[in-house]
């Protein structure tokens, strides 16, 4: 199989390489296109491959760099959008039967923004159901396999992105996080994964279920290339009433300027969860790495309560929110565990749902105030490293609230900035993340913890496992 290299360049690499006209944005998108079509049959991470669309992008980013006039820092740089999205033209499909192939009449606002800074399209990728689970297959587009080991899921609910990122397909690809579906396969896939600030990246449509926890964002294999796409994407748009106010930072500034003298908080049983013992030594081994780099870790013990009993309605209420967009007649073609959460959660009260958000509110002020001593969280982005791809998510075996998404989950109800990093590797040889949880609206500073850890923790991509994995294929 071609492993050429240059899909392996990070983003901000690549349009240096542009500016000084030794690449072409159309030579990058032949091979990312001749790689994706290679892939796919192993991975199953796209929806669909535009590569005659990516082809013509591409000689307008080319016409644009050879007259010294680029749209921004990012343009000719390839990315995906996941199919929960609207991309003007194409269909959304959700991973779901109950949905069609008419196709999307406007964009999301991320997608304005990317195209507006020439970034290029390559396709649409895949998501489970609806985007429900930590894991990505779904009964419309199958399993999506992780790139490390093609025998276990690349985590969700953004797998199709994880799995293509860490594959060597574009420096970055699109996902978003109502629970941790950016944090979760970015640990499950070794990538740095930031889910910015609740508004920073406005979203459309803006009423759907979980609209009030969803974080747009990247999963990206460098810090730099992270804070180069919230330079792009961050913004308010006036279709999403909840985003924030246009601010003019610039991320990639302060990003070197260290952690020396933070405080930071190590929870490894952040809201009484209780990690597989190799995770755990993981992120004990990265709390050591932020002591060498100056700061003073303090462990602060499980300091929230477990999320279950407060939080359950919110989420099958918003499934059953969802079941009931759905004509009965296409219920026998959902996924059955989306299906059995949905179901259940017809019988929630608005009674229910209204204790849940006064309980959502009540967290989101505990984490403030104990930020107000605390710069940082240090905590597991996961339980364990990537599941096989057989498993049944909130079954028995693997409980949502226990296993699925309960580190991740607490910073979506508060909106708070977090990120997974690259922590290791477990012994059989699977990625493993830790999560950097920052004060509230504080993106700059989770940013400057992601750099400064990745600068001492020895993690570089390609990493070669991956590498020999794919070229056996």
């Amino acid at each position: 199989m071609s492993d050429h290299p240059s899909t392996w360049i990070s983003a901000s690499e690549l349009t240096t390489l542009y500016a000084r006209k030794v690449l072409s944005p159309v030579d990058l998108i032949d091979a990312m296109v001749e790689r994706a079509s290679r892939l796919q049959p192993s991975l199953n991470a796209f929806v669909l491959i535009d590569g005659d669309g990516a082809r013509a992008a591409a000689k307008d980013s080319e016409a644009r760099w050879l007259k010294g006039q680029p749209l921004s820092a990012l343009d000719g740089v390839p990315t995906t959008i996941k199919d929960t999205t609207p991309v003007k033209g194409w269909p959304t499909r959700y991973g779901s039967h109950a949905t069609d192939e008419t196709a999307a009449g406007e964009n999301a606002p991320i997608v304005d923004r990317f195209q507006a800074a020439g970034l290029i399209l390559l396709g649409k990728t895949t998501t489970p159901e609806f985007g429900w689970k930590a894991l990505t297959d779904s009964p419309l587009q199958g399993t999506t396999r992780n790139p490390w080991n093609l025998k276990h899921s690349p985590g969700g609910s953004s797998g199709g992105a994880s799995a293509l990122t860490a594959a060597g397909i574009n420096p970055f690809n699109h996902g978003n996080d109502g629970g941790g579906s950016i944090r979760i396969p970015a640990a499950h896939t070794g990538l740095v994964g930031l889910k910015p600030s609740y508004g920073r990246i406005a979203q459309y449509p803006a009423d759907a279920p979980f609209a009030d926890v969803i974080s747009q964002g990247v999963l990206a294999r460098s810090v730099l290339d992270t804070a180069l796409a919230l330079n792009t994407t961050a913004g308010p748009d006036p279709r999403d009433w909840r985003s924030l106010p246009a601010d003019r930072r610039d991320y990639t500034v302060g990003l070197d300027d260290g952690v020396r003298g933070w405080r930071i908080g190590l929870s490894l049983d952040f809201g009484h969860v209780k990690a597989d013992a190799e995770v755990r030594e993981l992120v004990a081994e990265a709390a050591r790495h932020f002591e060498a780099l100056g700061a003073h870790v303090e462990d602060v013990g499980p300091l929230i309560e477990p999320l279950q009993n407060s939080f359950e309605p919110l989420w099958i209420g918003s499934f059953a929110t969802r079941l009931r967009q759905i004509p009965t007649q296409l219920h026998g073609k959902l996924d059955p565990g989306f299906r059995a959460a949905a179901e259940k959660g017809l019988a929630i009260t608005l009674a229910d749902y209204a204790r849940s958000y006064e309980a959502k509110s009540k967290l989101a002020r505990d984490l403030a105030l104990w930020h107000r001593k605390y710069d940082l969280l240090l905590a597991p982005v996961t339980p364990t490293a990537a599941p096989p791809v057989e498993t049944l998510y909130n079954s028995d075996a693997f409980p949502r609230w226990t296993k699925g998404a309960p580190y991740t989950l607490p910073c979506n109800l508060t909106g708070q900035p977090a990120a997974s990093m690259p922590a290791g590797l477990t012994k059989a040889g699977l990625p493993v993340g830790i999560q950097l949880i920052g004060p509230p609206r504080a993106d700059h500073l989770v940013l400057r913890a992601m750099r400064a850890y990745e600068g001492s923790c020895g993690w570089t991509w390609p990493q070669q496992r991956v590498v020999e994995t794919l070229t056996a294929l």
